[in-house]
């Protein structure tokens, strides 16, 4: 419908948010609009139960949960797009931020990090530095006596 915006919302390869499960409200916006920025409701609010849904697995609904954080409200995240001066394009914007949110929420923590020991050659160089600005400050001491 609409130009693809009521249909579903794709987060990624494998989880698409279908259209049954979001919530939209719309009201007016604040800002410009010309003739028409009193009558057009074209601030959007795109809500989606993430807590509350069968499409994540309990492990994903966990990290989204932890990483959402307070952006979550009773298991409720709720974006709102005001930016554009049509209904439409706000519409989009809503979905496309709720896809990139949640795909993020959900994603792999990053890898550990293996640690390492520093290289002899770098330890080598990290030490002649060492000397060489001791010299250069003990040279600027001067005679003391």
């Amino acid at each position: 419908m609409l130009g693809g915006v009521l249909e579903d919302v794709r987060v990624n390869d494998r989880l698409t948010i279908p259209a049954a499960e979001l919530s939209w409200r719309f009201s007016r916006a604040s800002g410009p609009g010309g003739q028409g920025v009193n009558t057009t409701d074209s601030r959007v609010e795109l809500s989606w139960d993430v807590l509350g849904s069968d499409l994540l697995p309990p492990m994903l609904k966990e990290r989204a949960a932890d990483r959402l954080g307070p952006r979550l409200v009773n298991g409720v995240i709720t974006i709102t797009a005001a930016e554009h001066r049509s209904q439409l394009r706000n519409r989009e914007a809503a979905a496309d931020r709720l896809a990139g949110l949640i795909a993020g929420a959900i994603a792999a923590p990053p890898r550990a990090r293996r640690a390492t020991k520093p290289t002899r050659g770098s330890v080598e160089r990290r030490i002649a530095d060492k000397k060489r600005r001791a010299q250069t400050k003990r040279n600027r001491r001067g005679d003391q006596d």
